[in-house]
């Protein structure tokens, strides 16, 4: 039989050599992918040799699908992988906010934003600095030339102010 056929090969060898590989990995996933992986070689073979004519077709199936079983678990015990069991990942509950809860949390946010703007514009800058950019109370210091004390008093200031208006609003 020419490989050339391969239409044929796999319908007439597909299922049993998917049955062996099963039987010698005890996997049924990873024989389906050696399955189709043997069929592939086979035809890659086929394609590269002018002579593609094979004694036995069969036998030389399985040899392609032992050789690569053999490939598979050397690499498996090279690099082992811990094969996870995805059946739960349905139960695990998504992070994402809902609408609601972004358009309220950005509602939330603006109150905010107007709440600093009725600050001093020297208070505003100072939590700026220091909550909203990350500089530590000492380097907003430095850069604005003033003491660490009165970096922490703005501060304690804005924090305060911003508490308010939230207490006001029912937040």
């Amino acid at each position: 039989m020419a490989i050339t056929d391969i239409k044929t090969l796999f319908l007439s060898h597909q299922r049993e050599l998917q049955i062996y590989l099963t039987r010698l990995l005890r996997d049924a996933d990873i024989a389906v992918d050696l399955t189709q992986e043997t069929f592939l070689r086979v035809t890659e073979h086929a394609r590269q040799n002018k002579s593609n004519d094979v004694t036995h077709v069969r036998s030389y199936l399985y040899r392609v699908a032992h050789n690569l079983a053999v490939d598979h678990v050397r690499a498996q015990k090279r690099n082992p992988v811990n094969r996870a069991d995805d059946s739960n990942l349905g139960t695990i509950p998504h992070n994402a906010p809902s609408p609601e809860q972004i358009v309220g949390d950005q509602s939330e946010l603006d109150f905010v934003r107007r709440a600093l703007d009725e600050l001093p514009e020297r208070t505003r800058n100072i939590f700026v600095l220091v909550r909203v950019d990350g500089l530590t109370y000492h380097q907003a210091a430095e850069r604005l030339g003033i003491s660490d004390s009165s970096v922490q008093k703005h501060i304690a200031r804005a924090i305060a102010h911003v508490m308010a208006r939230l207490g006001k609003k029912g937040v």
